[in-house]
């Protein structure tokens, strides 16, 4: 996850039901629909404070986890996120000391215990380092530039700037054409933030001269350039040095060992750092016998985070070499033109460079940074190939966040690792986002595709259930299919911490899962299913993508904004996949039978958007596909050359002019793209009419059975789907695990149509299969606004739950051939809207020592009357309250002939919620629009109906905010630099609740 360099600044009682989980198989054992393997399920971050705490403690917060529903976690030692703790010893319990090796043994021990999977980080925090030697060339390198211009008269005679900053790489010296300081402007992300002014220099291209072997020992040089005219000069000077920047602070000489240091983060340009790693595991944790098989039991993923190391210029030692080897000339000379967004382009994006360097060229220069930019990729790739080489060798696999925040093509680095992990922090929950990240994992055959999922600005301990489902779905549709949920966090005591405990970036970033939320045993294992039922839909057979849109930039944007940026394709329903032209040598790529990609997704057509950028490969591979039939459609103008300087540009220019006259290319205008494919006879898998946006997904098994997944965004539709199969569908509940026939659609032209109604953000799981029974095969084409549900017998019969509003109805045709022209001539009950509620709020406060962080709450029990159902912050005497509502209503039932049974709707519950009816409990149900068929736990007279509904904990917290620490941080300090504390958020049931009895009607 990545957090904003401005904070690292500033910071100077009832069980849940245990869920029964496969044992860890293999990567492949996805378990049931029902019941998901571990593997297959959600797992969280878990945040360990350092190897001080107690073991015992983290092995039952591990299998808490998992007999809520989750995996397993992503152990993270997390170590104050880089900064220090007062009181802890990072000597003794640093990462890879002996008191960690223990932890790390605990933790793999209780997820063998639980059957469970662990991912584990290389290194602390964000896994970018290890301990290490000091003099270790495996760490990471830094770019030191200098600039100083040169006298009037040409001359340049003394010593270089910034001599002894490193070891001398480059000094070139250019003449200056131009010069302007550039104000600094703001850029925003998760806060406004003013970048930092800078100057803009006009090289002239031809006077760019390398002067390195022309320095003495001592640092001292004498030029003599040019200056009868007037000109300008400046010298450039590069210097190369180890960075020793820390990603676990520690300067100690107390034991003498590699652990007095910490740890360093390592060289991310070449494999000299991934093997100062891999080296460091070797030797000091794997050689533990008892860790390394319990790793090839239950280790999961190795796993390294968003890269967080800042610099001057992304560097490594050999990347002179890489680049020459690859481009064929020297890149010194051009050293001037890389000193600007060329660093840590996320992290540091109010913070490219002092110096910007332009030629007086047609592209400015742009070529050869495109070709700097090439070569470190290069070297990275080298970098996580040894991590997945390394882990691959152990049977385990390597998942990494693929080149977050380096200035480097993305979306050409994805396929290099097992799993590659985006995260919704810095992709903003945009579906187009995930597809440019999912588009080359999907095409390299990635199983999982995992997303770092819920972490927020300034949600912490206010972040909803709803919100997180949403953000999942977000990223379903975007083709990801593994989330790890940011985070859970130690539950028990720590340093200078007070109650609720230990807090993952001093409550900034949203969530600290443990249970001291009052969902985590009220409702969360309901959603935490409802999502590993969600993946294991969405890891079964092969996702097939109607599209693939070409995207080459050779520094990804550390967001990846939207680059179809028209509404036609997802309004018509087409899914669509980015690649980068690097993604077009994988084994996948190539077309056959009009396909790109028929092993794998099956694009049906390539877009290219008017403002990209194609490299000369990629118009030779894309007139290859064209000419195989592939149709290559031109959206909004003719594309842009991708710069470059090794020689191909005049070639590329030559072959772009001739891409328009091959054969199945198109051009259109911007927006009309679904209207071309729809003329050339494509049609999308599944096509959208609706009122609203929909997103979906479509996978096919090696057994024949599809898997259609959509999501409603935003706000309520409805609509109709139009399904490339005319296999049985069925609808998977991902609430309860079960699977049902689909009451109402229709099969013609090769195609199935079904209708849905979807409140915002619902979302829908069907399963399409050859098998169909006569128990199961009646059915109608669309469903009337009367039936409000139904019912197939284990007999095979149907039986519809017709509500009040039946006897508008005049028909309903069947699939029997028969046609039903008045549902029931019986009048139904009129539906109830329950008031007079009685609210019993069970209140969580501090303990009585504020500082003991491990007590879950002090809670005490108020109770309210209500008329209706309003926020509790509307309730003056609860408006600062966190804690479990228990809502109560007494419900008046007469079974009738107009009142066969009862459902009963709720609002939305936020937070999750739990109905007992009689003190039954109903199975789970869509928080997004709570519909609960309650007829089973229904009697003649008086039923008690109980809604238990967990608040966040903010309310209370805040108002108790100055008292809080963590980890020896006061957290409203932190708040400062975002405006101070946010407001106060909702609680409780809002809305109406309603109890609407139907009519059973028997139809066959």
């Amino acid at each position: 996850m990545r957090l904003t360099s401005l904070l690292i600044t500033a910071l100077l009682s009832r069980q849940s039901i245990a869920f029964a989980h496969k044992t860890t198989g293999p990567y492949d054992d996805l378990g049931s629909f029902q019941n998901p393997a571990s593997r297959a399920r959600p797992r969280f971050r878990y945040w360990l404070p350092d190897a001080s705490v107690d073991p015992g403690l983290v092995q039952q917060n591990i299998k808490d986890a998992g007999a809520l529903g989750a995996g397993g976690v992503e152990f993270l030692p997390f170590y104050a996120y880089g900064s220090e703790v007062p009181g802890a010893d990072w000597v003794i319990y640093g990462f890879g000391t002996p008191a960690y090796l223990k932890m790390f043994k605990a933790a793999l021990e209780a997820h063998k215990e639980a059957g469970l999977a662990m991912d584990f980080p290389l290194g602390p925090n964000q896994g970018q380092g290890v301990p290490a030697r000091y003099d270790d060339e495996g760490l990471q390198w830094d770019l030191a530039p200098y600039a100083v211009a040169i006298p009037q008269n040409g001359s340049y005679d003394g010593r270089l700037p910034g001599w002894d900053t490193g070891d001398l790489v480059a000094l070139v010296t250019a003449q200056v054409l131009s010069a302007r300081n550039i104000a600094g402007q703001t850029v925003t992300t998760f806060y406004t933030v003013a970048v930092e002014d800078h100057m803009q220099y006009v090289l002239k291209n031809a006077t760019l001269q390398d002067w390195t072997d022309n320095v003495s020992s001592e640092g001292t040089v004498r030029l003599k350039l040019p200056s009868s005219h007037g000109e300008t000069y400046l010298l450039f000077a590069f210097y190369q040095y180890l960075t020793h920047t820390q990603n676990l602070p520690v300067s100690s000489n107390m034991t003498g060992t590699i652990f007095d240091n910490g740890s360093y983060i390592v060289d991310h340009f070449s494999a000299k750092g991934a093997q100062v790693v891999t080296k460091f595991w070797d030797d000091y944790l794997l050689e533990d016998a008892e860790v390394k098989e319990l790793l090839s039991e239950v280790g999961n993923y190795g796993w390294e985070d968003s890269i967080e190391a800042t610099s001057n210029i992304s560097w490594t030692p050999s990347l002179p070499k890489v680049f020459y080897d690859k481009y064929g000339y020297d890149l010194k000379r051009f050293l001037p033109l890389f000193m600007f967004g060329n660093n840590n382009i996320g992290i540091q994006n109010a913070a490219p460079g002092s110096v910007e360097c332009l030629l007086d060229t047609p592209d400015q220069g742009k070529g050869y940074v495109n070709d700097f930019r090439g070569a470190l990729m290069e070297g990275y790739r080298a970098y996580v190939e040894h991590y997945t080489n390394w882990t691959n060798a152990m049977n385990l696999q390597y998942s990494s966040q693929v080149a977050y925040n380096l200035p480097v093509d993305v979306l050409a680095s994805v396929p290099y690792v097992n799993a590659p992990e985006c995260e919704s922090l810095q992709h903003q929950n945009n579906v187009d986002s995930y597809r440019q990240f999912s588009g080359p994992a999907i095409l390299a055959g990635k199983k999982v595709i995992s997303n770092e999922l819920g972490a927020v600005p300034t949600e912490a301990y206010s972040h909803t259930i709803t919100e997180l489902l949403w953000q999942v779905n977000r990223a379903a549709a975007g083709g990801v299919n593994q989330v790890v949920l940011h985070g859970q966090s130690y539950s028990g005591n720590y340093y200078n911490t007070t109650w609720p405990g230990y807090t993952a970036f001093f409550y900034l970033f949203s969530e600290s899962y443990s249970e001291k939320q009052p969902y985590w045993n009220h409702g969360f294992s309901e959603a935490l299913n409802h999502i590993a039922r969600l993946q294991y839909s969405q890891r079964k057979g092969i996702p097939k993508v109607d599209l693939v849109v070409y995207s080459k930039d050779s520094a990804s944007d550390p967001y990846l904004g939207t680059v179809y940026n028209q509404a036609d394709l997802i309004g018509n329903g087409y899914t669509y996949a980015y690649l980068s032209p690097e993604n077009f040598a994988l084994p996948r790529a190539y077309v056959k039978n009009g396909s790109l990609a028929p092993d794998g997704p099956e694009f049906c057509a390539m877009i290219i958007p008017g403002p990209s950028n194609l490299t000369l490969d990629a118009i030779g591979y894309i007139k290859d596909y064209a000419r195989a039939g592939l149709p290559v459609i031109l959206s909004g103008g003719l594309p842009n050359i991708y710069f470059t300087e090794d020689g191909t540009e005049t070639a590329a220019r030559a072959g772009l002019a001739s891409l328009q006259a091959t054969q199945n290319v198109y051009t259109v205008a911007a927006g009309q793209v679904a209207s071309k494919l729809s003329a050339l006879g494509i049609s999308p898998r599944v096509k959208v009419q609706a009122d609203g946006t929909w997103y979906s997904t479509w996978r096919s098994d090696s057994d024949g059975t599809e898997y259609l997944f959509i999501l409603s965004d935003l706000v309520k539709s409805a609509g109709t789907v139009s399904v490339a199969t005319t296999k049985q569908p069925y609808s998977l509940d991902p609430w309860t695990g079960e699977e049902r026939p689909i009451l109402a659609y229709q099969q013609k032209f090769g195609r199935t149509v079904i209708p849905f109604s979807f409140a915002a953000n619902q979302t829908a799981i069907l399963v399409f299969g050859n098998t169909t029974t006569s128990a199961t095969s009646l059915r109608t084409t669309e469903i009337p606004a009367s039936i409000i549900g139904h019912e197939y017998s284990q007999a095979g019969s149907l039986h519809l739950h017709v509500s009040s509003s039946s006897l508008a109805e005049t028909s309903l045709p069947l699939s029997n051939g028969k046609t039903i022209t008045q549902l029931t001539n019986r009048t139904v009950a009129p539906s109830i809207t329950l008031s007079n509620w009685s609210l019993t709020v069970e209140h969580w406060d501090h303990p009585l020592n504020i500082g003991d962080a491990s007590t879950i709450a002090l809670k005490h029990n108020t109770t309210h009357k209500l008329t209706s159902l309003v926020s509790w912050r509307d309730i003056p005497a609860i408006a600062n309250a966190s804690g479990i509502g228990y809502y109560t209503h007494s419900l008046a039932w007469s079974p009738s002939a107009s009142a066969s049974g009862a459902y009963l709707l709720l609002p939305k519950a936020t937070n999750g919620a739990r109905v007992y009816v009689n003190g039954h409990r109903v199975p789970p149900f869509d928080y997004q629009a709570p519909k609960i068929h309650i007829s089973p736990y229904l009697h003649a007279g008086t039923n008690d109906i109980t809604v238990e509904v967990p608040s966040v904990m903010w309310n209370y917290l805040r108002s108790i905010f100055a008292e809080l620490w963590t980890g020896g941080i006061h957290p409203t300090d932190v708040f400062r630099a975002y405006g101070g504390l946010p407001g106060t958020v909702d609680n409780g049931l809002i809305g109406e609740a309603t109890v609407v009895p139907y009519v059973d009607v028997h139809v066959g």
